[in-house]
């Protein structure tokens, strides 16, 4: 079996919901993030994944991930791991979009203008490397908890692509996706399902 990566973006925060940039700062889920982490879990434990018995877990080991993993059932498996952790937003972190570009002076998009005394994006794309080498170490699938940006970037460098064409996938709390394969290439296999939290899945 080709080995695949799970990923789980982690419940709803009080920042999220604001879309504050929520790098290292440990932001608790809301009671609505809760809700959703119990939903994810319950759609992994039933077909077609039904608990995904063979395959390793991995977290962020900040507790908005940490602890989606442990409300989706995950917990008891899962080690934590710094190479899942969300991107440094260094002076920008906990601000607004609005707030940055107000704060710079001009138009800002943080995949081409990146972040002053945080991380670089290319640090972001080597870590998120990082994690695919131990993907696919061994025929089994993995499950990773984590954060929307970092995720994003693990599934643009998973197509062989540059971390800047996450800009163009959008993943929202509690969100599913799957990277596989197609013809025998890397691939999205499902991206950003939500269906577990409206009812559709």
């Amino acid at each position: 079996m080709a080995p695949r990566i799970l990923l789980v973006r982690h419940g709803q925060t009080a920042w999220s919901r604001l879309g504050r940039h929520t790098g290292r700062t440990d932001v608790p889920l809301l009671d609505d993030g809760r809700r959703m982490a119990k939903l994810v879990g319950e759609r992994l434990h039933r077909a077609p994944w039904d608990g995904l018995s063979g395959a390793e877990v991995r977290t962020s080991p900040l507790s908005r991930a940490a602890e989606t993993c442990g409300l989706a059932g995950f917990g008891d498996r899962a080690t934590p791991w710094d190479a899942l952790l969300e991107w440094d937003y260094g002076d920008y972190e906990g601000l607004t979009p609005a707030e940055i570009k107000e704060r710079a002076g001009q138009d800002w998009l943080i995949w081409r203008d990146g972040v002053p005394g945080g991380e670089s994006r290319a640090e972001l794309s080597a870590r998120t490397d990082e994690v695919i080498a131990w993907a696919r170490s061994a025929d089994r699938d993995v499950l990773v908890f984590a954060h929307g940006h970092v995720l994003r970037v693990l599934g643009a460098r998973w197509l062989g692509l540059d971390a800047g064409f996450a800009a163009r996938v959008r993943l929202d709390p509690c969100g599913l996706s799957v990277l596989g394969w197609a013809y025998g290439m890397p691939a999205f296999e499902r991206w950003n399902d939500t269906g577990h939290l409206d009812g559709t899945a």
